[in-house]
């Protein structure tokens, strides 16, 4: 890395916040450009080394990596202070308490202003447990904020005119004015009366009340995918809540999938138990099983073991639309409780021969 920030503010890496706190202050009073033989170079420094230490986020990056991933952190530093008025703050005496981790992290780019959001919903769906290996399509009804049907989101009464914003003249932008220990800076905000557009309706849609949001129930349509497991979670983008001069939100939807009485989910495979004769794990059989395509003959092979596996291909989960998983049928051999006379005799007769 090219800047050792603990050797900036004369900290060990252990250092607690108020000991970094604390060396930033004295560095910050020591080096500050305003004052007679301050160090602007030393000054930005150290504000850029106390804006990633003071952040427990950026530390931690800091600390492992050598750097911070939110892009170079130094960036903002090397562009001035960007009209900040810093003579209030030469004029403070050495004992002044501050924190500067908000305000710095807006000179050195935390403080762009962030698009408006609707909010994001959740909600939860029982499926099936064949709908879940196949997938389906659901239709889901939601009572939510939507784009107003009646404007289509201007907020405008239909033919009325849209007149200048009398809030921001027309730049869709406001200033702000505040005072801090630093002095008085302004800082620049999306207009809240014409949501930065510039223009507003001169009579506004009755519908929405000119805010180009209304409350209403929305019929939403639900591609559960094929294959999809208990818990998981499904995420529709824009399919949250609309808000006005913003981006809607997103849906957030929880899978519960219902157990099968016969079938349990391996990865594309299905997993099934069968419980067959004494006799017929001997001898070999056809037995009838359900699966979720319908009656299925299964052969029992000659001789078959406790526990053996048998495959079925192609009938599992499908994978790509052209492929399936298998079948794995579990044998379970069921022996007798009981023998009657003429049974304990023919394995009386089976001990003779060594089986």
């Amino acid at each position: 890395m090219s800047e050792n920030y603990y050797e900036i503010l004369g900290v060990d890496k252990s250092a607690s916040k108020t000991d970094i706190k604390k060396a930033f202050h004295k560095l910050a009073h020591k080096y500050h450009p305003d004052k007679k033989g301050g160090d602007e170079a030393m000054f930005k420094k150290a504000s850029e080394a106390y804006s990633i230490l003071s952040d427990e986020k950026k530390k931690a990056e800091y600390d492992t990596y050598g750097r911070v991933f939110g892009g170079d952190p130094g960036a903002g530093a090397g562009q001035g202070f960007g009209g900040f008025d810093f003579s209030g703050f030469a004029q403070q005496g050495g004992n002044v308490e501050f924190d500067l981790g908000d305000l710095f992290g807006g000179m050195f780019g935390g403080g762009r202003a962030r698009a408006k959001r609707g909010n994001d919903i959740s909600i939860d769906i029982e499926l099936s447990f064949k709908d879940a290996v196949f997938g389906v399509n659901r239709k889901v009804s939601l009572t939510k904020n939507s784009v107003c049907d009646i404007c289509n989101g201007s907020g405008a009464k239909a033919g009325s005119e849209m007149v200048t914003c009398s809030s921001c003249n027309g730049n869709g932008q406001v200033h702000e004015t505040k005072r801090s220990v630093l002095g008085t800076f302004s800082t620049v905000k999306t207009c809240d009366t014409c949501q930065g557009k510039g223009r507003v309706p001169k009579d506004k849609c009755k519908n929405c009340s000119g805010q180009g949001i209304s409350k209403k129930q929305t019929e939403i349509s639900l591609n559960i995918p094929a294959g999809i497991n208990n818990g998981e979670m499904i995420r529709l983008t824009g399919a949250g809540e609309a808000i006005s001069g913003g981006v809607s939100g997103d849906l957030y939807i929880k899978v519960h999938v219902a157990k099968d009485k016969n079938f349990r989910k391996e990865g594309y495979n299905l997993i099934t138990d069968l419980n067959i004769k004494l006799s017929d794990a001997l001898l070999g059989a056809e037995y009838n099983i359900d699966t979720l395509d319908g009656k299925l003959k299964l052969k029992i092979p000659v001789g078959v073991t406790f526990g053996e596996i048998l495959r079925v291909r192609g009938k599992g989960v499908p994978i790509d639309g052209t492929k399936r998983g298998d079948i794995m049928v579990k044998l379970n051999i069921q022996l007798p409780n009981k023998l009657n006379r003429k049974t304990r005799k023919l394995v009386s007769e089976l001990r003779k021969e060594g089986v």
